[in-house]
Parts: structure tokens; sequence; C-alpha cells
């Protein structure tokens, strides 16, 4: 096994606790199923949000999943120009033994094409 960094990003329509919820839940699910991860492979999480995001930490919608457990820490996403709004992005450490190259790094909805260079 091997320690590997995922990323992942989503978007939300409104800055409410509902939809911050919802669509942290949403992307990291995903990040579980498209990566085959079981909650004891997971490290620790690291969520940003834009500025315009106020009405929840990231965090705290991240521990519906019941992940509680594991190490969780929110920042402050850099405000610059032209950047994507009401984004909440995720970097995911964990242990797998898949390579680096075989991590499907996980953008939803708005936040598709942060980082096309990336496999999906």
């Amino acid at each position: 096994m091997a320690l590997r960094a995922l990323r992942g990003a989503t978007t939300l329509d409104a800055d409410t606790r509902e939809d911050m919820t919802s669509r942290v839940v949403e992307l990291l699910e995903t990040m579980f199923e498209r990566n085959d991860i079981a909650h004891d492979d997971v490290v620790s999480v690291i969520f940003t949000a834009t500025a315009d995001l106020t009405a929840m930490f990231p965090a705290e919608a991240a521990r519906k999943l019941g992940i509680a457990d594991i190490p969780l820490m929110c920042a402050a996403e850099i405000d610059v120009d032209g950047a994507t709004q009401r984004c909440v992005r995720v970097m995911m450490h964990l242990e797998s033994s898949r390579t680096a190259s075989d991590m499907r790094h996980v953008y939803l909805r708005g936040a598709k094409g942060l980082r096309d260079d990336l496999p999906e």
C-alpha cells in the first residue's frame, strides 16, 4: 500500500446548509465509489471553499457520511478574479494499492473542467 492523494471538486447552486450537505456527500460518495475506497483507507481530507460559501463548513457536511473519526480540515480557497464560484475542493489522502495514475479524480457540476489534465 502507498499513500495517495485524490482530488475532487463540486459547486453549489446556493449558499445553504442543504446544498452544502447534498453536494459534499455526493462528491465524497462518488470519490469513494470510483476508486473503490473503504473507510479505513482514508488518512485525512482537506476541504477548501470559495469566499461566497459561508452557510456551513464542508467538513461538517462530510460527517453525514459517518467519517467523523477521520481527520477533516477546512480552509479558504484563494479568491482569484474569474475563478469558479460557490466551489468546494477536496484533497483526500488515502492508502491504496493503485498507482497514482490509476486514481480517478472527481469533478462534478460546475467544477467539471477545472482539471482537465487529470484522469477521471
